[in-house]
Order: structure tokens, then sequence, then C-alpha cells
């Protein structure tokens, strides 16, 4: 190989040493991108989960409110049916009391009827009086006690019309606290779906980054394997050339010292004074 030749393959020697220098640098920058990217690839996967898991969470809450909702609603129509018929037999009672009333114009109390019953008979049995009196007397019974029959009568029906309009009003109660539980279950349902709507919003956003961030990562992924594969290829050219360089300078070395040695010879055949250098030439002869 000529002197040329040698200089060309250095030269040649320092820019593979050079590319693979680069080679290596852009690999490493590739990897740290590459690594950056699937690390926030991973987040996003991990955020994707998490908020699928408290969505489902939260429509399984919202079902069984749903569920809940039904029964309530159940309970409810039940309960509007008996405050229906409530009403009508308050209604019916309200009518035979107002009819009991046309019907008598008695406003005595009904203790103190009795009271005059029991008194004009103790007095009947007790009490020597003409027949005349006694007629009287049972004729006026006779009349108190009537009395009480109509004012009995009137109030059994306020009984029962207290009785009718207590169970209307329970009954009633009862229907509106359904129906405020309905709506209170209605709303925190409508919340919960509100809630699931919002999250499965913010999934598909995620998820369109996550579509992004994979296709980055692949891309790096693929760039990264070319550049390795470049740099396994300038590497292996490097550490041929560093073989041929090393061969090179080997043989250079050699003749250099045969062209010393010849020198060498020449002074000892014409019986020169030898230098220090050229008897280690001479040396460095022998040792190859």
């Amino acid at each position: 190989m000529t002197m040329q030749q040698t200089d060309e393959s250095g030269t040649e020697f320092q820019q593979k040493k050079q590319e693979l220098s680069l080679l290596r640098t852009n690999l490493h920058e590739i990897h740290e991108q590459k690594e950056a990217v699937f690390k926030e690839l991973k987040l996003t996967r991990d955020h994707i989960r998490t908020t699928l898991a408290a969505a489902t969470k939260l429509k399984q809450e919202r079902d069984e409110i749903t569920r809940i909702v039904q029964e309530l609603k159940k309970q409810r129509e039940t309960l509007n049916l008996t405050v229906k018929e409530k009403a009508g037999e308050h209604k019916t009672v309200e009518e035979k009391k107002k009819e009991l009333l046309s019907q008598t114009n008695v406003r005595a109390d009904p203790s103190s009827l009795k009271t005059q019953i029991r008194h004009l008979e103790e007095q009947i049995e007790t009490e020597v009086m003409p027949f005349s009196r006694e007629q009287q007397i049972t004729k006026k019974i006779k009349e108190l006690k009537s009395k009480y029959k109509q004012v009995e009568q009137l109030g059994n029906v306020w009984k029962e019309l207290n009785t009718t309009s207590a169970d209307f009003a329970e009954q009633r109660r009862k229907a509106q606290e359904i129906h405020h539980e309905v709506q209170h279950k209605a709303q925190e349902s409508q919340q919960k779906h509100e809630q699931i709507n919002s999250l499965f919003e913010e999934i598909k956003k995620k998820r369109e980054e996550e579509q992004l961030l994979a296709e980055k990562h692949l891309e790096l992924k693929v760039k990264y394997e070319q550049i390795k594969k470049e740099f396994e290829t300038v590497s292996r050219n490097v550490g041929e050339l560093a073989k041929l360089s090393q061969k090179e300078e080997r043989k250079n070395y050699h003749n250099i010292i045969l062209e010393k040695t010849k020198e060498v010879q020449e002074k000892m055949r014409k019986k020169e004074k030898l230098r220090t250098e050229d008897i280690l030439a001479f040396q460095a002869l022998e040792e190859s």
C-alpha cells in the first residue's frame, strides 16, 4: 500500500470514528425520547384504566338508584290509590254528617242528656207520684232518649269523620314523602349520569392522546432500530479499519527498521561509529 493509500485509509478511519460518535449520540437521544414517550403513554393508559373503573362504579351506583326509584314509584302509585280511596271515604262521611245535621237541629251535650234521663228514671223508681205525673216524666224520658239517639248518631259520624280525615291525611303525608324521595333519588341518579358522561368524555380525549403517543412511540422505536443497525454497521467498519490501520502501522514500522538496519550495516562495514539509535534499530530488527 502506498503512502497516499495509507493516508486515505487513515482519513476514512477518522471519518468513521466521527460518524460512529455522532450515531452514538443520536442513538442515546432517540432512546431518551422513546423512553419519555413510553412513560407518558403508560401514565395515560393508567389514567384511562382508573377513570374507566370510576365510571363503571358510578354506573353501578346509578343503576342501583334507578332500581330504588322504580320501587319507590310503585309504592307511590299504591299510596296514591289509597289516598284516593280515603278521600272518597271522607267525602261519604262528610255527606252523611251534612244529612244528619239537616235532619235534626239538636245541639245538646250527650252526657248531659244521659244525666237527665238517668235522673228522671230514678225519680219514677223511687218517688211516689200520681199516674199523670209519671206519664209526663215517661214522655219526657222518651223525648230525651230520642234526642240522645240523634246526638249519638251525629257523634258517631263525627268520630268516623275524624278517623277518615286522619287516615286521609296520613296516607297523603306518606305519598308526599315517597314523592319527595323519588324526586331526590331521581336527581341523584341524574347527577351520577352526568358524572359518567363527563368521565367518558375524559376517556375519549385520553384515548386520542394514547393513539398519538402510541404512534409517536412506534415512530421513535423504528427510528431507534434504524440508527442502531447503522451504528452497528459503522462500528464494524471502524473495527475493520482499526485492524487494518494497526497492520499498516506494524508494516511501516518494520520497513523503517529495515532501512535503519541497512544504514547500521553500512556504517559497520565502513567501520563508522554507531549512535545509540542505530544500536536500538538493530536490536529491534533482531526482536522482530
